[in-house]
């Protein structure tokens, strides 16, 4: 197997830190009554880039979409015990898709912010590991080989910027 081109690698670094940041947020949030809704739509939000950092570096593409149960289903055919570990993350979805206008934001009864704040921690939980492997993988082989320019092609466009 090649090692991962520094593009991908820095792609992959984007979409945790933009994973990391949302969940943090819920962790300084989730105590707070007020901030229910909020919380729902960082946990989704941190949910969602954890899958497409791992998508991406599985080389799997995919469109600019918030719909987690959208994303595992591309995850399934790369890691499928994986997929099935994430399958209750799906319910996360409506909390990034359905929040566009006032009075679309599905309620969050007290109490279930931290039941979507453990689905969130699930997901970083089961991926983290993989991503923080493949990182480590790819920077220590990225050490050995810098010698020169890299040959491999760019990776899917699957940047943090573009979803």
């Amino acid at each position: 197997m090649k090692p991962p081109s520094r593009a991908l690698l820095k792609i992959v670094e984007q979409w945790i830190h933009k994973a990391d940041v949302d969940y943090h947020a819920v962790e300084i949030l989730v105590d707070d009554e007020f901030a229910r809704e909020i919380v729902a739509f960082h946990c989704q939000q941190a949910a969602e880039k954890y899958i497409k950092a791992l998508l991406t570096i599985h080389g799997v593409e995919f469109s600019k979409t918030h719909d987690i149960g959208v994303l595992l289903k591309l995850l399934r055919p790369v890691d499928e015990d994986l997929t099935e570990k994430l399958a209750g993350t799906k319910e996360l979805s409506p909390f990034g898709v359905e929040i566009r206008y006032p009075g679309d934001f599905p309620e969050v009864l007290p109490g279930g912010e931290k039941e979507l704040f453990a689905l969130a921690t699930l997901a970083r939980d089961a991926i983290m590991p993989r991503l923080k492997a493949f990182l480590d993988a790819g920077e220590s082989r990225l050490s050995a080989t810098s010698a020169g320019p890299s040959n491999q092609p760019d990776p899917p466009c699957n940047s943090p910027n573009n979803s």
